[in-house]
Formats: structure tokens, C-alpha cells, sequence
């Protein structure tokens, strides 16, 4: 009998994200801007994360566009 496991929503903070993404603190908020990156996710009064899967998402989808030749800049 197969089970699938289900994982929790994970949330990256900015650091991570801009490792993830090899984007740097100004990017990540124009893209955001721009409406071509994911928006973060208040965590509390003075913190704000990003979904794992947004951020992965969203990588795979550069990847997709730049392998499809379409590869169009932001």
C-alpha cells in the first residue's frame, strides 16, 4: 500500500530566495513591481517569506522559457 507524504508549505526568506534565484534584494522587489515574481507572504509585523513552491515555480518557468527559445528578458 502506497502513501503519499505530503509536505508542509515552506517559506524561504530573503537570503534564500536571493540564493535560490542568484538575484540580488533590488531585483527580487522590481520583478515583484513588475508582476513577474511571486509576491511574499506576510509572516509578522516585520517579516515576510516566500512560498518554497512560488520560488521554485517561478524558476522552472525561466527554465522552460529559456530552453523553448522563447528565453524573453523580464
Amino acid at each position: 500500500m502506497a502513501q503519499s507524504i505530503q509536505r508542509e508549505p515552506a517559506f524561504l526568506r530573503r537570503k534564500q530566495v536571493e540564493t535560490r534565484t542568484g538575484l540580488s534584494r533590488s531585483t527580487i522587489y522590481q520583478y515583484i513591481k513588475d508582476g513577474v515574481f511571486p509576491k511574499p507572504v506576510p509572516l509578522g509585523p516585520r517579516a515576510v517569506g516566500w512560498l518554497e513552491s512560488d520560488v521554485s515555480d517561478w524558476i522552472a518557468a525561466r527554465v522552460e522559457s529559456a530552453r523553448s527559445g522563447s528565453g524573453q528578458a523580464v
